[in-house]
């Protein structure tokens, strides 16, 4: 096999696990912060796939006003080690400020994308009409509803269309433009990290 092959085989890889792990202890904390309902099986499935790292973590780590620092910790760790991985892969060297600054871009940027996704998804849903007592209907309700119900307040329905979850996308887009994508542009990180 060629090798420019096999490094976007490895890149594709670390991407996907890292990002996948990354992205269940993210919506973990975001869950619990947010107060979702402990024994949904969606919620149960992210502790069970988060906790092997956690419960150790936490007996060194604790939280502090109700925010989980072992987690926020472990992201941290795991994002640094992805794009450390990726530079490896790829012979690039990155030095630590720019993996420190470039994992925090990274884990701010996907908490966006977390909630874009989460308004994208609940907004085809509603045209669907699921079940509202579908566990995933309710974990999508917890993650939209902080940021929807303000818009919601202040934005009247227009003939019965509920604008808010496109102002919500349009101002969520701003935020990764003006001030995520500078914050990585700041940390150096490479395109395609």
């Amino acid at each position: 096999m060629n090798g420019p092959y096999m490094h976007h085989a490895g890149v594709f890889l670390i991407q996907t696990l890292f990002g996948l792990y990354i992205l269940a202890v993210m919506l973990r904390v975001l869950l619990q912060w947010l107060r979702a309902e402990f024994y949904n099986p969606l919620v149960q499935a992210l502790v069970k796939i988060t906790n092997p790292p956690l419960t150790p973590l936490r007996r060194v780590i604790p939280g502090l006003y109700g925010i989980d620092l072992a987690a926020m910790l472990l992201m941290l760790v795991l994002q640094v080690t992805e794009i450390y991985l990726l530079g490896s892969l790829l012979n690039i060297s990155l030095g630590p400020a720019t993996l420190v600054l470039g994992a925090i871009a990274k884990l701010i940027d996907l908490l966006v994308l977390v909630f874009i996704w989460s308004i994208v998804i609940q907004a085809i849903l509603s045209w669907v009409n699921p079940s509202h007592n579908h566990p995933a209907v309710s974990v999508l309700d917890t993650l939209t509803t902080p940021i929807l119900r303000p818009i919601r307040k202040n934005l009247p329905a227009a003939g019965g269309i509920d604008f808010s979850p496109i102002i919500a996308i349009i101002a969520l887009y701003l935020i990764r433009l003006l001030a995520i994508a500078p914050l990585r542009d700041m940390s150096g990180l490479p395109g395609g990290f």
